[in-house]
């Protein structure tokens, strides 16, 4: 924060909570302090609440947090890189659940359409705050989990021509998303069955509406993506096989994240919510896509539907290389096998 202007500090008690907060911006900070208490006292109320002390950081970007931080065992998926692009991110040590540190990333929270939307805020912070308080025996075998991920270009490369940075690329992407959709999934769904079974459902719903939304008027610029990726085809630079495969690559990261979203509705027995939210899916977004993303969609929201909160290490392992065969097998319609390697870590930790 040594760059930037301090506009806002302030300290409140709420629900035996001491909240600090700190802004480098004006505008709606005041209105972000009620929700967030809102949020607390709701939690607290159900006897949920682990914290002491909670420091609500209202930033223009995260820019100033990611000089500062340093990879911790309780990052979001993607990490410190991914921080840049979040609206809210709660950072906590489950070794010390005395408090915790929220940062709003106004910026992103603009961009995403939730910024000055009461419902949509409220969703966020209910859903990061649930986080540290979902935990239980699959969370924590997931902590303890590490993928490793490898392309077999000895047998796929056959129609896929790319340049050897590319391929380098797309191993990246796959990582992430096969982090996002397996490592990290049951940690979202379970967060998400808290804010749901704590009263945040409306909001929750509310946030899922705007990202269905979101989804949908994202989808018109996948045409300019699938006009450059012809231009290489043309110029000799990519194959035809490669740019079938980077445009599935484009909508499994895209839009399958909206399956740990709707997931939760189901496991609530919130059917009519959810059947919302897929219609919006199915009748704006997948259309648009490569049609394997429906199927993929589908198979991972039953795979979500199916988690249970007690699972061995062993069990977590099972479900989640079913999940892995998931993405694999759609990759592997386009000409890429996937390799990956599910392990253990032994250090409780992820």
């Amino acid at each position: 924060m040594t760059q930037r202007t301090i506009k806002h500090f302030s300290l409140h008690r709420t629900a035996g909570t001491e909240l600090r907060v700190v802004a480098d911006t004006e505008a709606g900070v005041l209105r972000l302090i009620e929700i967030e208490e809102a949020v607390v006292q709701r939690y607290a109320g159900q006897g949920l609440w682990s914290h002491q002390w909670v420091a609500l950081f209202i930033l223009q970007d995260l820019r100033p947090l990611l000089r500062q931080l340093r990879p911790t065992a309780h990052m979001p998926p993607g990490g410190l890189a991914a921080l840049e692009h979040r609206p809210v991110v709660n950072i906590y040590d489950l070794a010390d659940l005395s408090g915790c540190h929220v940062f709003v990333n106004q910026r992103a929270a603009v961009r995403e359409g939730y910024w000055g939307d009461v419902r949509a805020m409220r969703g966020l912070l209910a859903h990061e705050h649930a986080h540290p308080l979902s935990e239980n025996e699959t969370a924590k075998a997931s902590r303890d989990l590490r993928l490793d991920l490898a392309l077999d270009v000895s047998e796929s490369r056959g129609g896929i021509r790319w340049h050897s940075d590319r391929e380098e690329k797309v191993h990246h992407l796959l990582a992430a998303l096969a982090d996002e959709l397996c490592v990290y999934a049951p940690r979202e769904v379970f967060a998400n069955d808290l804010v749901l079974s704590s009263g945040f459902g409306e909001a929750l719903l509310h946030l899922n509406r705007r990202n269905a939304t979101n989804a949908r008027h994202s989808v018109a610029g996948r045409g300019e993506l699938r006009q450059l990726l012809r231009q290489e085809v043309a110029e000799g630079d990519l194959s035809s096989m490669a740019a079938e495969l980077l445009l599935l690559i484009g909508d499994l990261r895209g839009y399958l994240d909206m399956a740990l979203e709707v997931a939760p509705f189901y496991r609530a027995g919130r059917e009519d919510d959810a059947r919302e939210l897929e219609t919006i899916l199915e009748e704006a977004v997948f259309p648009h896509l490569e049609p394997e993303v429906a199927t993929v969609y589908t198979a991972l929201r039953d795979e979500y539907i199916a988690l249970r909160p007690d699972m061995t290490a062993a069990k977590l392992i099972a479900w989640e290389e079913g999940v892995l065969s998931i993405l694999a097998s759609a990759i592997a319609k386009k000409g890429l096998l996937l390799r990956h390697h599910l392990q253990t870590s032994g250090e409780g930790q992820g």
